[in-house]
Formats: C-alpha cells, sequence, structure tokens
C-alpha cells in the first residue's frame, strides 16, 4: 500500500534537500494516478440489483469496518434510517468510544442510482462533511443485502471504506465470513477490518 502523500513529502524532502520542484511534482503524479485508479475500480465495483427503502430504513448494527478517521474512537456502532416525505432518508448515526463516551451524528442520504436505489450519497452537519460535500457517484453503496433485509454490506467505490451491518447486534460467524470473503473478491483490504467490541 503507497505511503500517505504526507509522510512521502516529508521523506523526499529529508533525503533530497532543495528539490521542492521535483518533491510537488512527485505529489502531484502520486495524485493522478491515485485519481485513475479510484475510476477504474468505481467503475467495476457491483451493488445490488435492487433496494427498497422502506424495507432498509430501520436500525442497522456496525459488525465490522475499515478503519476511519470520523470513526477512529468507535468501538460500537449504529445507524438509525428514517424515510423522508421527499424521498431522502434521515441518518442518525451513533457510538460508544473507547473511554465509554457516546458520540452521535446526524444527516441524510439521498439516492443516487435511482434505477437500483443501490447508490446513496450521504451528506453529514459538520465542518468536514461541509468542506469535503460527496461525489456524484455516491459515497453509500449497498454491496450485499440478504432477501430478508437482515445483513448488509455498504463500502465506497475507491475501497477506502467498508462497513458489514446486520439487524441484529451479533452476527453468525458463517455468514460475517462469506461477507468477508465476497468483499475480499471485490478488492477490499479485508485483513484491515475492525470488529465492534461489545459487552
Amino acid at each position: 500500500m503507497p505511503m500517505p502523500i504526507k509522510e512521502a513529502l516529508m521523506r523526499s524532502s529529508v533525503n533530497r534537500p532543495g528539490r521542492t520542484g521535483t518533491t510537488l511534482a512527485r505529489a502531484a503524479l502520486y495524485l493522478l494516478l491515485s485519481a485513475c485508479a479510484g475510476v477504474d475500480q468505481r467503475d467495476t465495483l457491483p451493488t445490488v440489483s435492487a433496494v427498497d427503502l422502506a424495507r432498509y430504513a430501520g436500525t442497522w448494527y456496525e459488525i465490522a469496518r475499515l478503519p476511519t478517521w470520523f470513526q477512529r474512537h468507535c468501538v460500537d456502532s449504529k445507524a438509525i434510517y428514517t424515510p423522508r416525505a421527499d424521498g431522502a432518508i434521515n441518518v442518525h448515526n451513533e457510538c460508544v468510544t473507547d473511554s465509554g463516551g457516546v458520540e452521535q451524528a446526524e444527516g441524510v442520504a439521498t439516492v443516487v442510482d435511482t434505477t437500483t436505489n443501490a447508490r446513496l450519497t450521504v451528506r453529514f452537519d459538520n465542518f468536514f462533511a461541509r468542506l469535503f460535500g460527496s461525489s456524484r457517484e455516491g459515497n453509500y453503496w449497498i454491496l450485499e443485502l440478504d432477501p430478508e433485509y437482515r445483513t448488509a454490506m455498504v463500502g465506497t467505490p475507491d475501497r477506502r471504506f467498508l462497513w458489514i451491518l446486520s439487524r441484529s447486534p451479533q452476527l453468525e460467524e458463517v455468514t460475517y465470513q462469506r461477507l468477508v470473503e465476497r468483499a475480499k473478491q471485490l478488492g477490499f483490504p479485508v485483513s484491515d477490518l475492525i470488529h465492534a467490541r461489545r459487552h
């Protein structure tokens, strides 16, 4: 996995003083190549064929996830989705932190792909979300969903984020392993998955 851009810049500056132009050019090339790679991956990431958003609404418990900056202190998370009259979905995220506190976030999910309802964009009312916005393709892709709407797997098209969700706080190991295997087939770094800690 390529090192973070900031670290790469620092190493280059230490090893080759006075070559700022070269360093910036390499960083720009790295960003360009990363963007191109993201497009290729996005084009090949399949979603489920159809989602009934009324059935999808309700509470989902996080079973496992890839590391995320905004959940760095969360050890037990859940999301509550509530349909709105305008067709959007209210999103309430809640997590128990490693210090025993509770963090909450409110957002709105909007369908991007109206043919399947499997690609949505979620915006949260915080500084980070307002600064970076969300992509036209959506940042919430439903990759797996069982017929009874009991388990789901959600990810982003660049493979940076992934969540395995369940209607229940616990998930049978055989089901979990099946979802992990599917995520691996789709190109997600499943060895980095973080499991929820529940008591």
